[in-house]
């Protein structure tokens, strides 16, 4: 059976763009400045607003200064940032009042990665910048969704982090997981988990049909 919604939230980073060799050079530099060890710290970071592990792990510093430094590196460093496989042709078929994105990032750094991917911007998207708490949270979530004019259960997340895929569930939407960055036992449960969005098509209607090819 097809998973059935009134507009999708896509996650960005490991859902519409690899950003995977940029974030790991960011936050190596930035561990290693600061005195961590970054292969302790990096799996730590994705789906996580940075400001919020800055603080859970170095909360004796600046987190407004560090975090403006990891955000000058991650905005500048994406010359090998790609789109993550089917992303553009599944976003492309969706009306504009359809979906958006939802990511823990920053604007700056998420508008890199969208140019770099040659993924179009959303007319919405809601960003670090948005919200008091971040994911594991469903702020963001719920805030995509009033931002869209859809309750949040007619909504679908696609999400490859599990603090992520716990925001949505908290949201009360529905949620299919790609595991371009995470294992499908760290992202479950989940209405459907698939390696990247080459796997699904969409048609769209009064609702939105998402179905495996």
């Amino acid at each position: 059976m097809p998973l059935r919604a009134s507009a999708i939230l896509f996650d960005l980073d490991g859902v519409l763009a690899d950003s995977t060799p940029s974030v790991t050079r960011a936050w190596s530099a930035w561990a290693r400045r600061v005195g961590l060890d970054p292969d302790a710290l990096l799996p730590q970071v994705h789906g996580r607003r940075a400001i919020d592990t800055i603080r859970a792990v170095r909360p004796e510093l600046d987190a407004e200064s560090e975090l403006a430094t990891l955000v000058a590196d991650e905005t500048s460093d994406n010359a090998d940032v790609v789109e993550i496989p089917g992303a553009r042709a599944l976003v492309g078929a969706l009306p504009a009042d359809r979906w958006a994105i939802v990511t823990s990032g920053l604007r700056p750094v998420a508008t890199a990665r969208l140019v770099a991917a040659g993924v179009p911007i959303p007319s919405v998207m809601i960003t670090a910048e948005s919200i008091s708490r971040g994911k594991p949270d469903p702020e963001a979530y719920i805030k995509g969704a009033a931002a869209l004019g859809v309750a949040p259960a007619d909504c679908l997340v696609v999400e490859d982090a599990p603090a992520g895929a716990a925001a949505a569930r908290a949201a009360g939407m529905r949620l299919l997981c790609l595991t371009t960055t995470h294992t499908a036992p760290e992202l479950e449960p989940a209405d459907l988990i698939i390696p990247d969005l080459t796997h699904v098509t969409v048609r769209v209607g009064t609702q939105l049909e998402i179905s495996l090819r």
